[in-house]
């Protein structure tokens, strides 16, 4: 069979990469992928728009596709599955009304609220000077939100009341992040551990993944702007089995049974953003609706089992029925990224290295790549997920790290820190 992936990130290539490995797929299309999807086996991109819904359900019928795999979220908001499911083409996601966990953080709240989830207390708002009042009443460090899709860039922790009316003032009145700023929420300040919870929801049935962290902030030591997510490992030692035993109980099914009842009933990859207190409390910063980014990627190194038969399993609603096996092994990605992300940075800098820092245990998964004149050059902010099985997580994070120095563009810059907290936890 066929299968398209839609996008053109490090969790794309990861996706792409291993549905390629079935048996049962016979070609892996990715519109529009990138100069790492473009060297698989079996695996062909398409110049096409990820975010273009018509063309790409026009396109899926063109060539004769049998399974869509979206990556990225905006589509899903935008109602991709809504398109291909009136036009009988499968597709492994939540519609655009069960995508509103992600597309709506205020949505988020209400259905976390209605599920009795634990979670921080907020406020929304769209007027300015009531959001600042609410400011001027509320303890300091506190989290100021974008309410829709921001690229992973919407959340602000101010550290001061300063910086949180300067965060309100830059989305509601200066446009920082246009139509997604328009409605923002301010949130109590989370104190602890944030970890990642990925299951996929078949409408009844929640299967959680293996359990990962992701390292959202710039710089070591978890400082400096958000991003998209600088590197990831799993397992998260934080998830540990009474932890995942609350989630599950406390959070996933909840919300899932609320989903449901409301007529939205939720398919695909929920993903929950989780800070766990010092206590063992897990409470829901935000969710996702679909694979992070770049836990994706050592999630995938860690699957044994074929991912077309999960799958298949959550579109038929058989996910009771599914047991993955995972390697023992941790799994460790390091970010590479271009100098001056997640602000403005330089594009088309030739990457050198690349088949020197593979091996088996080693894979280099591509985020913002292309092909310039046979060279693989630099398209994105993060540009690279530089990942590694080790059985350790030292032994994955040290060949991580060891293959990151192989490769070279200008500007490049990494974390140093991936797996600091993981470690943390464990000489605990």
């Amino acid at each position: 069979m066929k299968v398209l992936v839609t996008g053109s990130g490090g969790r794309e290539h990861a996706l792409a990469w291993k549905l390629a490995q079935s048996p049962r797929i016979s070609e892996v299309l990715v519109a529009p992928g990138n100069a790492g999807t473009a060297r698989e086996p079996e695996v062909t991109n398409f110049p096409l728009d990820p975010e273009e819904n018509v063309r790409l359900v026009a396109f899926a019928f063109t060539e004769d596709v049998d399974l869509v795999v979206p990556g990225p979220e905006a589509p899903l908001v935008a109602g991709l599955v809504d398109h291909m499911e009136r036009s009988g083409m499968p597709c492994f996601g939540p519609t655009a009304a069960a995508a509103r966990l992600e597309g709506s953080k205020g949505f988020a709240k209400q259905v976390l609220d209605a599920a009795g989830a634990p979670t921080a207390d907020y406020r929304e708002f769209t007027d300015l000077e009531a959001a600042l009042e609410h400011v001027d009443q509320r303890p300091a460090p506190m989290v100021v939100k974008a309410d829709g899709l921001a690229a992973g860039k919407g959340v602000i922790l101010a550290e001061t009341r300063d910086q949180a009316r300067a965060a309100l003032r830059d989305m509601l009145e200066g446009d920082a992040f246009g139509e997604a700023g328009r409605r923002v929420l301010v949130e109590d300040f989370l104190q602890g551990e944030e970890a990642s919870f990925i299951a996929l929801v078949d409408g009844e049935n929640v299967l959680p993944l293996a359990s990962s962290q992701d390292h959202k902030a710039r710089d070591d030591g978890d400082r400096g702007p958000n991003t998209g997510g600088m590197g990831a490992c799993s397992p998260a030692p934080v998830l540990d089995a009474e932890v995942e035993a609350r989630v599950m109980n406390e959070i996933m099914h909840p919300v899932v049974r609320v989903m449901r009842d409301n007529g939205t009933p939720f398919r695909g990859v929920l993903y929950a953003g989780l800070m766990i207190a010092p206590d063992g409390t897990p409470r829901v910063l935000e969710f996702n609706v679909r694979f992070g980014d770049p836990e994706c990627q050592p999630l995938m190194m860690r699957l044994k089992t074929d991912l077309l038969d999960l799958i298949e399993k959550t579109l038929a609603g058989q996910l009771d029925q599914a047991r993955p096996a995972w390697d023992s092994r941790t799994a460790l990605g390091v970010v590479m990224a271009s100098g001056g992300y997640p602000d403005s940075y330089a594009k088309g800098c030739s990457i050198s290295g690349l088949d020197n820092a593979e091996s088996s245990s080693v894979k280099v998964f591509h985020a913002g790549t292309a092909e310039k004149d046979g060279e693989v050059v630099t398209a994105g902010g993060r540009v690279l997920c530089v990942t590694a099985l080790g059985d350790t997580l030292p032994a994955a994070r040290d060949r991580s790290y060891a293959a990151v120095s192989e490769i070279s563009f200008e500007g490049a810059f990494c974390r140093s820190d991936i797996g600091a907290r993981a470690l943390a936890r464990l000489r605990e």
